[in-house]
C-alpha cells in the first residue's frame, strides 16, 4: 500500500513539473507550413486522355535540394476523383505500366515525370478541366508534409 502512495506522489510530481514547463494553456500551438523544403518542380501539364471518361497523364521535372532524404507516397490532382503514382516495370517477362512504389529522394536528385516512364494517372476528371486550362497537383512525402504546384491542361493530340 505504501509503495502505490509513492507511485501515486512520483506521477502527481512528474505532471505538476511537465505542466509548469508546458506554459499556458492560451499560447496559441504552433501552426503547420505546408511544403517540403528543397523540393521544386518545374514543366508541369496534364495530358487528357483522347476518348472521354478515360484517365490522363501527369508529367513534370521534379529537383530536391533538401538536406533530408523523403519519399514520395502520394500524388493528388484537382478536378480528379483519385490519382495514383504509376511507373513502368517487367512482370511475365512484359514491361507495362504498374502502380509506383514509393519513390526516394534526396539531395541533388532530378527525377523527371514524363510519357512511357513515371508519371501520374488522374482518374474521373471533371468535365471543367479542359485545354487551356490549369488545375493543380500536391505531392505528399514521408512525413506528410506536402508540395502543390500548378499544371497546364492539354489536349491528347498536344506535345506532351
Amino acid at each position: 500500500m505504501k509503495a502505490n502512495r509513492i507511485w501515486a506522489a512520483a506521477i502527481l510530481g512528474a505532471t505538476l513539473a511537465l505542466q509548469a514547463c508546458g506554459g499556458g494553456a492560451d499560447e496559441a500551438a504552433p501552426t503547420d507550413v505546408e511544403g517540403v523544403p528543397g523540393l521544386s518542380v518545374s514543366n508541369g501539364r496534364m495530358v487528357l486522355a483522347p476518348v472521354a471518361g478515360n484517365p490522363a497523364a501527369v508529367y513534370f521535372d521534379l529537383a530536391y535540394e533538401g538536406d533530408r532524404g523523403l519519399t514520395i507516397r502520394r500524388a493528388d490532382v484537382a478536378g480528379a476523383k483519385s490519382a495514383m503514382l504509376h511507373d513502368y516495370g517487367e512482370y511475365e517477362f512484359k514491361v507495362q505500366m504498374m502502380e509506383a512504389l514509393p519513390i526516394g529522394i534526396k539531395k541533388g536528385d532530378k527525377l523527371s515525370f514524363e510519357p512511357g516512364k513515371r508519371h501520374v494517372m488522374a482518374f474521373d476528371i471533371s468535365p471543367d478541366l479542359k485545354p487551356g486550362g490549369t488545375t493543380e497537383v500536391t505531392l505528399t512525402v514521408s512525413g506528410g508534409d506536402k508540395y502543390t504546384f500548378p499544371v497546364t491542361i492539354k489536349a491528347a493530340g498536344d506535345e506532351r
